[in-house]
C-alpha cells in the first residue's frame, strides 16, 4: 500500500520533472515551429545555462537571482552567434542538415566544458529565500521544487502568449509562412529569425539555472534529458506550442506516477507513449497535418 505522502512526492517529482520537459521542449518547438530547424544543441545549451550560474558563483560570488536573468541573456547572445554563422547557411536545406549541424555543436560545447570541469557533478546551493520546506498537511513541499514549477508555469505560459496573441507573435507566424509578404510591410525577417533562435535557446538557459540546485551540474546533464525533450515535442506535435507545454507537464507527471507503481517502466514509459501516439495521430497530440 502505498502512503499519501509517498505519492504526493513522487507526484511533485514528476511536476518539477515535468516542468523541465516544458520550458526545454518549449524552446524546441519554438526554433522549429518558427524556423524549422530541429536544434538537437538544445540539451548543451541547458547545460551552459547551469554551469554558468556555477561559475558565476563560484569565481565571482553573483548569486542565483542574477544569473537567472544574466545567463540566458548571455546563453541567448550566443545563440544569435550561432545562427548567423552557421545556421542561416541550412535553412533551405534538409532537416537533416540542420541536425547534424546541431549534432557537432553540441560535442564541441560538452567537449569544452569537460576538459575543464570533468564529469562529477558540481554543487550549486538553492537561494536562502527558497530553502527549506513547507507544511501542506499531507507532506513537506521543498520550497525551491515549488518555486521551479511556478517559475517554469509563468515563463511557458507568457510564452505562449507572446506567439499565439500578440502582433509580434502574428509577425512571426507569418514570417516563416511568407517572409517576402512581410518584409513586404518593413519587417525585418531575418532579424526576427536571428532573436527567434536567441530566444529559443535563451529558454533553454533559464531552464538549466532552475536545474542548477535540483540536478547536480555536470557537462552531461543535458544529454539525459534531451532524448526525453524530443519525445515530448513529437507527442505533443512538432511546432506546437500549448503542446510542448501541455505534453512536457504531463508526462512528468505520467513518469512521477510510473515510478511509484512500476519503478522498472519510469525510464521508458514516455517513449512508449511516443510510440502508440505515433501509431494513432502521426502529427502529435497538437500537431496539425502538412
Amino acid at each position: 500500500m502505498i502512503s499519501l505522502p509517498a505519492l504526493m512526492s513522487q507526484l511533485l517529482l514528476g511536476l518539477v520533472n515535468g516542468s523541465f520537459y516544458a520550458i526545454l521542449s518549449l524552446g524546441l518547438a519554438v526554433i522549429f515551429g518558427l524556423l524549422n530547424v530541429i536544434n538537437f544543441a538544445h540539451g548543451a545549451l541547458f547545460m551552459m545555462g547551469a554551469i554558468l550560474s556555477w561559475m558565476a558563483m563560484q569565481y565571482f560570488g553573483i548569486n542565483y537571482w542574477v544569473m537567472l536573468i544574466a545567463a540566458p541573456i548571455i546563453v541567448g547572445a550566443f545563440g544569435i552567434l550561432i545562427e548567423r554563422l552557421l545556421l542561416r547557411w541550412i535553412y533551405k536545406l534538409d532537416h537533416l542538415y540542420g541536425l547534424l549541424l546541431t549534432l557537432g555543436l553540441t560535442l564541441l560545447l560538452e567537449g569544452a566544458f569537460r576538459s575543464v570541469y570533468g564529469v562529477s557533478g558540481l554543487a550549486y546551493s538553492p537561494p536562502e529565500a527558497l530553502r527549506g520546506a513547507t507544511n501542506l498537511g499531507f507532506m513537506y513541499m521543498p520550497n525551491y521544487r515549488g518555486w521551479v514549477v511556478v517559475a517554469s508555469l509563468a515563463v511557458c505560459f507568457a510564452t505562449w502568449f507572446a506567439i499565439e496573441k500578440t502582433r509580434l507573435g502574428a509577425y512571426l507566424r507569418a514570417g516563416t509562412e511568407n517572409p517576402r509578404l512581410v518584409e513586404a510591410f518593413g519587417v525585418n525577417v531575418p532579424l526576427m529569425v536571428t532573436l527567434t533562435y536567441g530566444f529559443g535557446v535563451a529558454l533553454a538557459a533559464f531552464a538549466g539555472v532552475l536545474a542548477a540546485p535540483v540536478i547536480q551540474v555536470t557537462p552531461l546533464m543535458g544529454q539525459n534529458l534531451i532524448i526525453v525533450v524530443f519525445a515530448v515535442v513529437v507527442i505533443g506535435g512538432m511546432g506546437s506550442i500549448m503542446g510542448a507545454i501541455l505534453t512536457g507537464l504531463g508526462l512528468g507527471v505520467i513518469e512521477g506516477l510510473t515510478k511509484v507503481f512500476y519503478p522498472e517502466a519510469s525510464s521508458t514509459v514516455v517513449f512508449v507513449i511516443m510510440v502508440i501516439v505515433l501509431l494513432i495521430r502521426p502529427a502529435g497530440l497538437f500537431g496539425t497535418e502538412k
